[in-house]
This record gives structure tokens, sequence and C-alpha cells, in this order.
């Protein structure tokens, strides 16, 4: 049986809502009228009431009461208006036991700057595709408001949000550039500060993972029927605009030197500049540089290379690593079947690999009882997992420090699978190495991106045609 009450927002000297004991109650323009019914238990089986309203009069709210009470003992879902959505967020996230360290760091940090912010303030069964487009429109007005528009109040609290995090670095004219950058990267390894922040607006991929985050929140809240329909499935998001490498050329390496514009946002070293970097890395004695080198030569993605374990691992008979499937029931990193995979490593490779084992395990001797045990390949000073973040903030140091033409830590992928078609190595093979569920997409992505490699295909095409006269074509 319902329960209808009228209520107002009036409060006592001390503070307090008076609710349904304010005296002005009696006044016919004061207050709204409130239903309590009983709903389904929730998922921890304890027993709902949910006030729906406010209504203008009495009548109606009895009459709403009975449509939520017969909608109730349908099975239909029953919103839960005594929750925020910020609220349900932290709910949800706590939920996500399966979520490796990384995967839970990101996911963190779309609900801190983007989702709690943006709609926290929202009642949860009250978010609407309205509210979800504003937040995305908002988002990509971030370092990208045309001028002379004044921010909505969206972007103001997307942008306050922020305001804490950030960290903009500068060149300058002592050499002081390499220490501040590492030195960021560590502090945000050790959870002590941001990473890198190099105010560009959020790209579309950015937006589109966020919205998988609160597009995920609202399914369960959806699925536990907290609410009634998931808004998320019908945005419109902005469209992901597929880029292909582009190598660093002499002529644009030059022209980059000129002006500073990159020529596009993906970017692929030749083999010479590749070697500049684990040269780099070599003479500044960098603490990562085996898993550079991996990745460099063998293409690996970083979640993978942060994520191998020395268990899945022959460094002296097959010299190879296995990349497998993790407990992340969450993780975009592993794209396919085909991402599980063994990946021969090679003679280098291996034996940096061995020299790094060997490090470690003298660093665990100096962590002593601090040591975390992980079994990962590649870890903290302390055995624990590296922020996948800080392997490519300490990335693009070395690679400023060293005034190289810059490219994502992604892109060392891209730089593997250029080199190896340098070197001749068959599509196919680099497809299985990179873990790409169909050669196609290799050939398609990467077949024009070394300059040297087409004009070998293209003179190799020429002479398999027969001459009898060669002159004549002059």
């Amino acid at each position: 049986m319902a329960h209808i009450a009228k209520k107002c927002n009036c409060r006592d000297q001390a503070g307090k809502k008076l609710g349904a004991k304010c005296p002005e109650l009696t006044k016919r323009t004061h207050g709204a009228w409130w239903a309590r019914y009983e709903a389904p238990p929730g998922p921890d089986g304890k027993r709902r009431r949910p006030w729906a309203g406010p209504f203008q009069t009495k009548t109606v709210a009895e009459q709403e009461s009975k449509k939520l009470e017969t909608e109730a003992d349908s099975g239909m879902p029953v919103p839960d208006r005594n929750m925020k959505f910020g609220e349900w967020l932290d709910v949800w996230i706590a939920g996500k036991k399966r979520l490796k360290p990384s995967t839970r760091a990101s996911y963190e940090e779309a609900i801190r700057l983007y989702g709690k912010p943006g709609l926290g303030h929202l009642d949860l069964d009250q978010v609407r595709e309205t509210h979800l487009n504003a937040l995305y429109e908002a988002m990509a007005q971030i370092n990208n408001l045309p001028e002379g528009q004044k921010p909505s109040e969206m972007l103001r609290r997307l942008l306050a949000a922020r305001a804490p995090a950030p960290w903009k670095y500068a060149r300058d004219e002592q050499g002081n550039r390499l220490k501040e950058l590492l030195a960021s990267a560590d502090r945000a390894q050790q959870g002590k500060g941001p990473g890198l922040n190099r105010r560009k607006p959020l790209t579309a991929s950015r937006i589109q993972r966020v919205h998988r985050v609160l597009s995920s929140a609202l399914g369960t809240a959806f699925k536990q029927k907290r609410i009634r329909h998931n808004p998320a499935e019908h945005v419109e998001l902005p469209a992901v605009r597929k880029v292909r490498p582009l190598v660093w050329t002499d002529e644009r390496i030059a022209r980059w030197r000129q002006t500073g514009r990159v020529p596009g946002p993906v970017m692929v070293w030749p083999p010479v500049i590749a070697g500049q970097f684990l040269d780099a890395c070599v003479r500044r004695g960098e603490r990562l540089y085996p898993l550079y080198h991996l990745v460099t030569t063998r293409g690996l993605r970083r979640g993978e290379a942060c994520g191998v374990r020395w268990e899945d691992s022959d460094l002296t008979v097959s010299k190879t690593l296995m990349v497998l499937e993790t407990d992340d029931e969450d993780d975009d990193g592993l794209k396919s079947d085909s991402s599980w995979r063994t990946v021969a490593v090679g003679g280098k490779n291996a034996t940096l690999l061995t020299e790094w084992r060997l490090q470690q395990k003298r660093e665990r001797l100096a962590a002593g009882a601090d040591w975390v045990d992980t079994g990962l390949v590649f870890t903290a000073a302390d055995g624990s997992a590296l922020r996948e973040e800080y392997v490519s903030e300490r990335f693009t140091a070395i690679c400023a420090a060293e005034d190289l033409p810059p490219i994502r830590f992604h892109d060392l992928r891209h730089c593997a699978a250029t080199i190896m078609l340098a070197a001749g190595v068959d599509m196919k093979y680099i497809s299985a190495t990179l873990g790409h569920a169909r050669h196609s997409f290799t050939a398609d992505v990467y077949t024009s991106v070394v300059p040297d490699v087409a004009q070998a295909a293209a003179d190799a095409t020429i002479a398999a045609i027969p001459r009898a006269v060669e002159n004549r074509d002059r």
C-alpha cells in the first residue's frame, strides 16, 4: 500500500530539512505531494520503498503510485530515486573486482574528471541522452573552445575538476627539461602527482572511451533494475577518424624543425631514428631499455608488454614470450583471439631480458620485505606493476631530451611493423607477430609506410618484365 505525503524543502534553524513537518504545508500553494510505494528488493536483498514525485495534487500522487506499484509487481525496473549518478558511479566501480590496476585507474579517471563533475549531481533515474550529449560536447571543447564563445556551465565544471591535475612543461636553455620530465613521470608512477599534460583538445577516441565507462555503469544499473532504460545506448558519438601512419622522412623532419608542426597524428620512425632512440636509452642508462627494445622490435602493445609474466617466457630454448588472456573482464588491450599469441623475441631481446631478470633479482634483495611479488617481467623497483602511462611518459621525456621527431609510445608498434617490412619479413608473419586478426589489415596499413620498401617493390616489379630493348623507354 502506497503512502501519500505532502512535503517541502524548508529547513529549521539548525539547517535540518522539515519535510512533512513544515507548518506552512497547510497552505495550498506550499510544498508538493509525494508517494512512497513498495518496490522489489534490491540486489542486496534489502527492502526498497522509494519516493515518487513531486506531484501537484494528492489525487495525482495516488494515481501515479498505483501505476508504479503495478509496474513493480510486473517485474519492470523500478527507478532508484534515492541515488545520485555520481554515487552510483562510485558503487559501480567498487563492484568491478576483476579490473587490472591500469584499467581501474583509467576508469576512475573517466569518472573523476568527466562523469561525476559533469553529471554526478543528477538523480540516477533522471540521466538522459541529452545530458550525455551535453557532456561529450563540453569534453570536445576542452582546450578547443571557439574564440569569443563563453564556456558552458558543464564545461566550467569539467575544467574545475581537471585544474588540480595538469602539469605543463616548457623547454628551457639550461638542459633541465629531461630532468623535469622524468621527475614528473616518476612522481606519477609513485602515485604522488599527475603525469604529463600536453594541453591538447580531447580526441574523439578519448571521448568514446569515457562513454564506454559511463555506458557500462548505466548498463549495470539497468540490469539491476535501478533505471528503466540505458540512455547511453542512443547517444551519437563523434566519429573516430582512421589515420594511416606516416614515416618521418628527411623532408618531414626538416619541415618539423622549421615550424614545429607534426605532419600527422600517427608518425613512425624509420630504422635509423629507432636506432638513435635505442642508443640514447643505452647511453642514459635507461632502466626500461629492455622494454623499449622489445616493443620497438617485436611490436607488443603497451598493455601486453606491461602484463607479460616470467612463467610465460622461455629465454633459453625457444626464446619466446606468450601473450595470454588476462583476468581483466573489461580490458581492451587484447583486441582479438589472434592477440593471444606466442612471440619470438630473438637473441638480442632474450639477452636483454635475461640481464633484466638478474637486475630484478637484485632489486628484490634490496627491497626485502617491501617487495611486491607480481610475477611480471617488467616491474617497478619494488616489484609492483608498472603504471602504463608511466612507460609512455618516460618514453616521451627521452624523445624530447634527445630532440627526436615526436611519436607516441604506441607508435613504436608501428615502427616494429615497418622495420620488419624493410627487413623483407613476410606480411603474414608480421601480422601474426603484431596479433592482427587479418593479415590484409596489416598489409593495408603498412605497405606504403616506408619509402624504401615501396621503392624496392616498384624496382622488383619492373625488373620482373623481360625486355629486349631497354633504351626505347628512355
